[in-house]
């Protein structure tokens, strides 16, 4: 199975820490060497690296790894293959437009028995379970609302629909639209809120400190998402199967 990893701020912070360590699982600490991707939103706008190279051999995690890009919600991905062929139109996340705003999607899981005509509006350009379910989700919501909803319809909604796709197996994902970061727990997902008085942190998969009393200021609120813990010394909260979380500012907000 694949490796999620998702960032959800108050203010613009750079993710380079919990890369760095997320990055070696695949292909190095772990198998998952089947591509990768991060997508970062600046604004209106979304920043996208992906790649079908392991992200432990990929010059362009490098990359990443070493460009402090700053921003409240991140989302990565790291591929083990189930469904679809390895290469760049298979590697998560997706970006679609739905109501004016980029959203992006990553999965980790699979899904059997999606239907493969099921719109009008959004279609898979590869060939994976992942996309297929991330176009269902954005069909669905644009049929049911016109525009952008309160916050708690759009909650309810999503609720509806994740139980729904979770029925065809494994589902766990990450949906943002910037403004807010979704995780949906199916098996494997855990997450942990940096605040003041921040400590220092120590990687699991890298020989990697920091002290974010360094880095950080006292207001600084942020959440960090992943399918397994990235550090060995802090306290990660692991989500329960079937608990969808938003994420805003750094609050986990549960989706009931």
């Amino acid at each position: 199975m694949c490796q999620l990893l998702g960032m959800n701020c108050n203010v613009p912070t750079d993710i380079c820490f919990s890369f760095t360590g997320f990055s070696r699982r695949g292909g190095h600490t772990d198998h998952h060497g089947d591509g990768w991707g991060i997508a970062f939103f600046e604004g209106h706008g979304c920043r996208i690296f992906r790649d079908y190279l392991p992200s432990a051999e990929s010059p362009i995690a490098e990359l990443v790894q070493r460009y402090p890009i700053k921003s409240t919600n991140v989302i990565a991905h790291i591929r083990k293959a189930t469904q679809g062929a390895v290469n760049l139109a298979n590697t998560h996340p997706f970006l679609r437009e739905l109501w004016g705003q980029y959203w992006i999607f990553a999965h980790n899981g699979n899904l059997e028995g999606l239907p493969n005509d099921f719109g009008d509006y959004y279609q898979p350009v590869g060939s994976t379970d992942s996309e297929r379910a991330f176009c269902l989700i954005l069909e669905r919501l644009r049929k049911r609302f016109s525009a952008l909803p309160e916050h708690a319809q759009l909650c309810q909604a999503l609720r509806e629909i994740a139980t729904e796709l979770a029925a065809l197996g494994t589902f766990n994902f990450m949906l943002s639209n910037g403004d807010w970061l979704f995780a949906h727990c199916a098996t494997h997902l855990h997450y942990i809120v940096r605040h003041a008085p921040f400590a220092q942190a120590h990687l699991v998969d890298d020989d990697v400190t920091v002290d974010f009393s360094e880095v950080t200021t006292p207001n600084d609120r942020v959440a960090v998402i992943a399918t397994q813990p990235l550090t060995d010394n802090e306290c990660w909260h692991k989500m329960a199967p079937g608990e969808l979380i938003c994420f805003r500012d750094g609050y986990p907000e549960p989706v009931a």
